[in-house]
């Protein structure tokens, strides 16, 4: 079923093949919607990467482009709304996928710079790329804005400040968007992912086997013993969850926050 046949789908942080970025373009893409993959770009590799991603999708027979953002820089996000228009005349979805685990650490330790990343590219980034798209949903008479949160926008752990200040931060941004542009039929979510198996999930790890609560397989078996459901999520688990609240199925859900977390934390 094509759920979104004749959309445009703008989605940030999509060059790992692994992420949920790219399982969100992906499915969006299985869904009919045409996709404009992007991420920052700042060696030839990372434009190769994009440029692969793009490939992948348009190999299986979806139309996709690719383009380079940081979502930090307003310059690069205005060009790549402006050539995602020109390419293919409007933007229906937005999926700020793009984020940045800068903020984990002993809180005592943090730096002003671990500080700055988290806040430019969790909130400020989704901040500017909304900026840019809203007009163009507003002269279209609609569109979906999902938001990449966390549940720890919605509940804390230890040694997770930065980040989880911005991820909460996040959540209210959406609420306050859906508030303000209802009227045009713009809807606004946040998706919010317990245990993904993701390439960041190498870090969370890191992060507990650091804190000395474990070896590798110790801990990476203690961060599923909570989900309800006793397994690590998987980045097509977001998809799915992307492309149901980018269509019509979701079409009277704006200002949620999502856990797609399989029972963790399901008191949050």
């Amino acid at each position: 079923m094509e759920l979104l046949k004749g959309k445009v789908a703008i989605v940030t942080g999509a060059a790992h093949p692994l992420g949920m970025g790219f399982s969100g373009a992906k499915k969006m893409a299985e869904a009919g919607a045409k996709v404009v993959i992007t991420d920052m770009v700042r060696e030839p590799q990372h434009q190769a990467n994009i440029e692969a991603r793009a490939a992948e999708l348009r190999d299986a027979g979806f139309e996709a482009i690719a383009l380079p953002v940081d979502v930090t820089n307003r310059e690069q996000i205005n060009a790549c709304v402006e050539k995602t228009i020109e390419h293919y005349g409007r933007i229906d979805i937005l999926f700020n996928n793009a984020g940045s685990p800068a903020g984990v650490g002993d809180f005592l330790e943090m730096t002003d710079q671990q500080w700055d990343i988290s806040y430019q590219v969790n909130v400020k980034g989704v901040v500017n790329f909304c900026q840019a798209v809203i007009p163009h949903m507003q002269k279209a008479g609609g569109g979906s804005i999902i938001n990449n949160s966390s549940l720890l926008g919605l509940g804390a752990l230890a040694h997770t400040a930065g980040y989880c200040a911005t991820k909460f931060a996040l959540i209210g941004l959406t609420k306050t968007l859906a508030c303000e542009f209802g009227k045009d039929n713009i809807r606004v979510n946040a998706i919010c992912p317990g245990n993904i198996w993701t390439q960041m999930s190498e870090l969370e790890v890191d992060l507990h086997v650091n804190a000395g609560e474990g070896t590798r397989a110790e801990v990476t078996q203690k961060l599923v013993d909570d989900v309800a459901l006793g397994r690590w999520g998987k980045a097509d688990d977001i998809g799915n969850a992307v492309v149901f609240l980018a269509s019509d199925m979701g079409s009277y859900l704006s200002g949620v926050s999502l856990p797609v977390a399989g029972g963790l934390a399901s008191g949050l």
